[in-house]
């Protein structure tokens, strides 16, 4: 059976025809070499459909991002925001800032070749860095989203990290539901990095599992697995960092140690300092409610150390505490704290729930009302055009008066911001220009 598509309502805008036959693949190859028999056939190209489509108006280049990213999409936060991109809420959010641009432009180019001539509006040079200002604030509020589009699309790197033997690899392979890292009470048995891309509650994870970080070793297989190790640590964006129950029981209650000294003393011990701690003045601990309950709170408000908030604590060996439940208690006064066992799972569900919190932040939330920048090269084109915006607001700002205007290199630079926005979408042309020219001021009556 076939089926025709007139152009040009077709996915590529022109006229296109489908054939439909059995999924043997013999009757396919068959189909496929008696079309190939025929003059001015030949098998299409990578992507070639949706070039066409490009190239006939159907899709933008965003559109088109859109659609591979949507076919590559692999979870279903994935797939959301593909799918708005795919739509066009991206490309209309561009759109409409270049329209603001080409309405800039227009009266620019208007104001220097007929204000000698023609009664224009006063203030149009006023009206314009208005609109200027308003529209390089939204783009700039636009770019501070923390690269939580991109990271979607890409996956958020999650590295687990701690001292030999706490439980890093078993962590691994509950996360993976499978047996992906060797487990051994042997310290030191995880050499390399072991990478595996996870779906997590609806979003991409590349999880890495690493060597043990201690510095006495000298095992030279070792020392270049730490070494590696370091080096993931430096580019990720979620830390799982994991420790032995047993040893935050001994430091809290045996030690009289505070939390936050416990939190110091580990983190220095794997030389983690300065990536996974800060300083801050308000520690966010509810130490009157403890009381309240009968909760003794070991940590106290002159603590100024504290994990950053891309930092997961995970007290491993749930099992093995023999007062586990007062210890609890105790974890849950501390929003990044878990406190589980990877042998028995007890305490899996209250991990996997602030670990898809901690996704959601460093992720972005699909939605047509706000969309997300999702690749680098959108973003390296936003912040060109963010420089040509400033370039034209300071050219104006340090003219005393409007006749001291250099209106020619102020045109310039909103000819460079717009150009930018339409290498995102792949629309660059200035016929445009002179359209709004004409139809705003009436000139030529």
């Amino acid at each position: 059976m076939s089926i025709l598509f007139p152009g040009p309502r077709s996915f590529t805008g022109e006229d296109t025809c489908e054939f439909h036959v059995h999924g043997g693949t013999a009757v396919i190859s068959s189909v496929l070499e008696a079309l190939g028999k025929m003059e001015g056939y030949q098998p299409a190209t990578a992507g070639e459909f949706t070039k066409r489509a490009f190239y006939s108006g159907k899709l933008d280049l965003l559109e088109v991002e859109g659609l591979g990213d949507l076919i590559e999409a692999d979870t279903n936060e994935q797939r959301k925001q593909a799918l708005f991109q795919m739509e066009g809420t991206l490309s209309k959010l561009y759109m409409d800032w270049r329209e603001t641009l080409v309405k800039c432009t227009a009266h620019l180019e208007a104001f220097i070749d007929f204000s000698e001539e023609e009664n224009l509006e006063s203030g149009i040079l006023e009206e314009n860095v208005k609109a200027v200002k308003k529209l390089l604030r939204n783009i700039k509020s636009h770019l501070a989203d923390g690269r939580r589009g991109e990271r979607l699309r890409n996956g958020v790197r999650a590295v687990i990290i701690g001292e030999p033997n706490v439980g890093k690899s078993s962590l691994l392979n509950l996360l993976c539901q499978k047996q992906a890292a060797i487990v051994s009470p042997i310290p030191g048995t995880t050499r390399d990095i072991i990478e595996r891309p996870l779906n997590i509650l609806g979003f991409p994870v590349i999880v890495s599992d690493t060597a043990g970080l201690r510095v006495n070793t000298q095992d030279s297989i070792e020392q270049e697995g730490v070494k590696r190790a370091r080096e993931c640590i430096a580019n990720a964006d979620l830390y799982l960092l994991v420790d032995d129950a047993e040893n935050f029981r001994r430091s809290i209650l045996t030690e009289n140690c505070t939390y936050n000294e416990y939190l110091r003393s580990y983190v220095e011990r794997l030389l983690l300092s300065d990536i996974l701690m800060e300083k801050s003045c308000d520690i966010q601990v509810n130490a009157e409610s403890s009381q309240e309950r009968g909760i003794s709170c070991p940590w106290n408000s002159s603590d100024r150390m504290f994990l950053k908030e891309n930092c997961v604590l995970i007290l491993n060996k749930k099992d093995l505490v023999e007062d586990a439940s007062h210890l609890e208690r105790m974890i849950k006064e501390y929003t990044q704290a878990c406190f589980l066992s990877c042998k028995t799972s007890d305490g899996v569900t209250e991990f996997l729930s602030r670990l898809q919190s901690q996704l959601s932040i460093l992720c972005a939330n699909p939605s047509r009302e706000n969309p997300a920048i999702t690749q680098s090269r959108h973003r390296h084109h936003l912040q060109n055009c963010v420089f040509s915006l400033e370039s034209y607001i300071d050219l104006y700002e340090e003219s005393s008066k409007y006749e001291d205007c250099d209106v020619v290199m102020m045109v310039e630079h909103l000819r460079k911001a717009m150009r930018s926005l339409g290498k995102i979408t792949g629309h660059v042309s200035t016929d445009e220009v002179l359209d709004v020219i004409f139809s705003s001021f009436c000139i030529g009556k």
